[in-house]
């Protein structure tokens, strides 16, 4: 079977992974793989320390999706000769204040609740696995299970493998006969015909496609270098500081990822005033990151649906949709590419399908949509 997949993110790149594993083959249409939200990306493989108050279902998306992590870094290691940059190195969410602390031990009961691992720690117990933190930090937790992966690595090793399956042009319509998608006109105007079509921008934009819930929230990320000498942390830091959220994320270079903003104010270049807030309340916890040295500003849109859970299903004989992974894209790309190869192969049973059911919205998304018609 061969398969066109609009996107070339690390869901797309995912995906066409997975499908060239079952013994088909896959075109992929971008034309900026990999520059979208994967690019601005820290990684972190966090099912514990992602944990919010009311989102159900998605829990149960991002542990399944971290515990079949190391099996997919393995299997792209097989194929490709190169291994990711994944560490399984823990992450330890840090509170600043006492109200801070209060909210943290909160979550992490919740945490527990749900089987997830999450260990209160004392501010000296944390200090002594991180003795870069802040000396009057007010407490923390551990969650052991809760990993990276550098985003840029994967990206890169997955194009580098499907480079020869790539199209570096917008899709620009979908084509098909009125009832199913049959093919893909680009912005050249080339037909391109495929058995199945796969929309995986993260934004799922597309003509021929019907709007679908999904809003651009922007982020602002750091990279920034850590001083000479040992490493500044070995940890993933995420820290709550007066109830606002921020992370730094150890890259093997010693650099960090310092993150993120969450903004909807539809700018896509980086946010002085964002940059600062990061900066600031990072400094809070680990004031070492003073001697840094600035490497890189970006920022992204991440691609979020109203429960922060991926669209991904069947749009008709033809099409699949596989978008919306807001900011968890990078957790649950293992599982988005193996629940989206399953649509391919006509196999929607899986239990956790119905979760991520892109009609589940049903005053916001169409059921039905419009095709070009195939000349």
């Amino acid at each position: 079977m061969h398969v066109n997949i609009v996107g070339a993110g690390i869901i797309g790149l995912s995906v066409a992974f997975e499908l060239e594993s079952r013994g088909h083959t896959a075109t992929l249409i971008d034309p900026a793989p990999g520059q979208g939200a994967s690019y601005a990306a820290a990684g972190m493989l966090a099912p514990a320390a992602e944990t919010v108050w009311g989102h159900g279902p998605l829990h149960e998306l991002l542990a399944a999706s971290n515990a079949a992590y190391p099996k997919f870094i393995e299997r792209i290691e097989s194929v490709t000769g190169q291994r990711p940059d994944y560490l399984q190195n823990s992450t330890l969410v840090v509170a600043a204040e006492p109200a801070d602390r209060e909210a943290l031990h909160e979550l992490a009961e919740l945490q527990v609740s749900l089987g997830l691992s999450a260990e209160k720690l004392l501010p000296s117990q944390a200090r002594k696995l991180e003795p870069a933190l802040a000396a009057n930090i007010a407490g923390a937790v551990l969650c052991q299970d809760d990993h990276q992966v550098d985003p840029r690595s994967v990206v890169k090793i997955l194009l580098d493998h499907l480079r020869g399956r790539l199209i570096e042009e917008r899709a620009q319509a979908l084509v098909g006969d009125g009832s199913r998608t049959n093919a893909v006109r680009t912005a050249s105007g080339k037909i391109l015909e495929a058995d199945q079509t796969i929309v995986a921008t993260g934004l799922g934009t597309i003509d021929g496609l019907d709007r679908v819930p999904v809003r651009p929230v922007y982020g602002d990320i750091l990279r920034i270098q850590g001083p000479a000498g040992p490493p500044l942390i070995t940890r993933t830091i995420r820290g709550i500081v007066h109830r606002e959220p921020v992370y730094l994320v150890p890259r093997k270079d010693d650099s960090l990822v310092l993150g993120a903003s969450v903004r909807e104010d539809r700018q896509p270049a980086v946010n002085i005033g964002a940059m600062h807030l990061l900066l600031d309340n990072a400094r809070k916890l680990i004031p070492g990151i003073s001697d840094c040295t600035l490497n890189e500003a970006t920022a992204r849109a991440r691609p979020a649906t109203p429960d922060d859970r991926p669209l991904l299903g069947r749009i008709d004989p033809g099409l699949v949709l596989s978008t919306g992974y807001s900011r968890h894209g990078v957790l649950l790309a293992p599982l988005g590419a193996t629940l989206t190869a399953d649509l391919i192969h006509g196999n929607g049973t899986h239990p956790l399908h119905q979760a991520v059911n892109p009609h589940r919205f049903a005053t916001a998304t169409q059921t039905n949509h419009r095709t070009e018609q195939h000349p």
